[in-house]
């Protein structure tokens, strides 16, 4: 999911923090060396990807990639490694096939890709294309009778504009040291002209794919039309941001045959229907749905704790597997699951036994609204006594950047603790404790009943520009290197949390709470 930082409040951390909270610098150095000189994160990553193919909930790829994390867990040692229930989700889906080109004027193969949830064309369908001019009921009305058999194109401006900035980049000092004050607040936030630019965007492409698309699609299978075709302004360069198409609640039916296209194929044809000059398509898509279980499933596995009295406590990582169709879920969320599963499987290489349980966690259903680590909190976590041996979950979701250092959502108690933990690192570029909010990923279900949820704060590289929800985020888009400092990383958190005499301290409850 899109992930939004909240700049609130100032994080002051002392330069020494309490004894307990100095790291073991000969642990320290052992998961350095496991992590960086014998690394298997990309072996890891492989596997989660281009073998396991796209993972959206409940499909076959989700499976795989499900099965796979749970045999590789039990091969490294964690016991109770296990796809545990949540609840209910609803029915799975995975693309078979899809074919589009223009055949009149001109042959020309197209860049599409049908949105999630939507069903197929039945085989090979070649069909004049419609341009829809209007949105309101009336127009809507009016279209009755003109539809059989065609494939629908929404008129739209044309949009594209260079943006002559890099798609890639890094935290500068600046940005970073802006997280932690106040007066370089614009540092973060960016350009604030390119930013109303790209919530314009997204707002046509909102108008055009919920409210007039809707409205379309009921007419349109009402009429025996073939397919909607849609796009948005950041569809361009051969990328292709597509997400779900309608319900996939298991007693739905399908949703409308529905193709999200790149700008430079979507507006030639436009220009042409408007020129007058007729359009035809060819159309090919195929589409599996599956509802013999439609309940979800995380992955979970855990490292026994090795001190009695401290045995009972969980220290908590991980990130959600799930992913969208268009890809293979690289860096949204491959990337953080096999940073997650490198760091247990560093800290059973290195033979630590940690005082506390540590429990990996790879989740289901986050991209539909957290709802496989929503389910996991509320199941295993639903009163106050359950949660008195919770110390903290670490969460990352932010694509392949390196760790550049963590957010602590207002606990500003463990900034100095954070600090201290970070220093090791400092020479890998980790340094940052911001006392801001980070939103939009599995840490929040952690947080929202308070208990301690932190999501690290990593480089950018392609995140927003080119990866996330796209049909650009597979495997070749990971940055080997920064998963090997970000597994290094959370291994030292993981294993210092599990390690020091107290549990994390919490936020204090809002005013009234009890």
């Amino acid at each position: 999911m899109r992930k939004l930082c909240q700049l609130v409040l100032i994080v002051t951390s002392p330069i020494l923090a309490f004894a307990q909270d100095q790291p073991d610098a000969a642990i320290m150095k052992k998961i350095r060396e496991e992590g960086l000189e014998r690394s298997q994160v990309m072996d890891i990553a492989f596997r989660l990807t281009d073998v396991s193919g796209p993972r959206l909930t409940n499909s076959p790829g989700y499976k795989r990639a499900a099965d796979y994390a749970t045999k590789q867990l039990t091969q490294w040692g964690l016991q109770n490694a296990r796809l545990e229930p949540w609840g209910e989700f609803g029915k799975g889906w995975e693309l078979s096939k899809s074919y589009l080109a223009l055949t009149a004027p001109y042959y020309r193969p197209l860049i599409a890709f049908p949105l999630t949830w939507t069903a197929g064309t039945k085989g090979l369908r070649s069909a004049q294309v419609l341009l829809i001019t209007g949105s309101d009921s009336a127009y809507i009305a009016s279209l009755k009778g003109k539809l059989k058999g065609k494939i629908l194109i929404t008129d739209r401006a044309d949009e594209y504009k260079q943006s002559f900035k890099p798609d890639a980049n890094r935290f500068t000092d600046e940005q970073l040291q802006a997280m932690q004050d106040p007066a370089s607040v614009r540092v973060v936030r960016g350009d604030t002209a390119a930013r109303r630019r790209e919530l314009e965007q997204a707002r046509a492409q909102y108008r055009t794919t919920v409210i007039i698309t809707p409205a379309l699609r009921k007419m349109a299978a009402a009429e025996g039309a073939l397919a909607i075709l849609v796009t948005g302004g950041r569809n361009h360069d051969g990328t292709i941001f597509v997400q779900g198409g309608g319900s996939y609640a298991a007693a739905d039916p399908e949703n409308f045959t529905t193709l999200s296209l790149t700008l430079e194929d979507y507006m030639p044809l436009v220009r042409l229907l408007k020129a007058n000059i007729p359009v035809k398509l060819d159309l090919d898509v195929a589409t599996k749905f599956f509802t013999a279980d439609t309940k979800a499933y995380n992955v979970i596995a855990e490292i026994p704790g090795s001190d009695p009295k401290l045995k009972p406590e969980l220290v908590m990582l991980g990130g959600h597997l799930d992913s969208w169709q268009a890809g293979t879920g690289a860096t949204d969320n491959a990337s953080g699951c096999a940073v997650m599963m490198e760091a247990v499987r560093i800290l059973q290489a290195i033979g630590v036994k940690p005082r506390r349980t540590v429990r990996i966690a790879l989740w289901s259903g986050e991209e539909q609204g957290l709802l496989g680590s929503r389910a996991y909190v509320r199941n295993t976590f639903p009163d106050e006594a359950s949660r008195q041996n919770f110390s903290a979950y670490y969460n990352l979701d932010n694509g392949t950047g390196k760790i550049r250092g963590i957010y602590l959502q207002q606990n500003k108690d463990c900034g100095p603790i954070f600090s201290a933990w970070l220093e090791p690192f400092k020479d890998l570029g980790a340094g940052t404790v911001t006392i801001n909010n980070t939103g939009g990923t599995d840490h929040q279900a952690f947080d929202g009943i308070n208990l301690p949820g932190f999501q690290f704060i990593q480089d950018p590289i392609e995140y927003n520009t080119r990866t996330h929800h796209s049909n650009m985020d597979t495997y070749d888009h990971l940055v080997a290197d920064d998963l090997k400092q970000a597994a290094v990383i959370v291994a030292a958190f993981v294993y210092n949390t599990a390690q020091r005499e107290e549990k994390l301290p919490r936020k204090p409850l809002p005013q009234g709470t009890k």
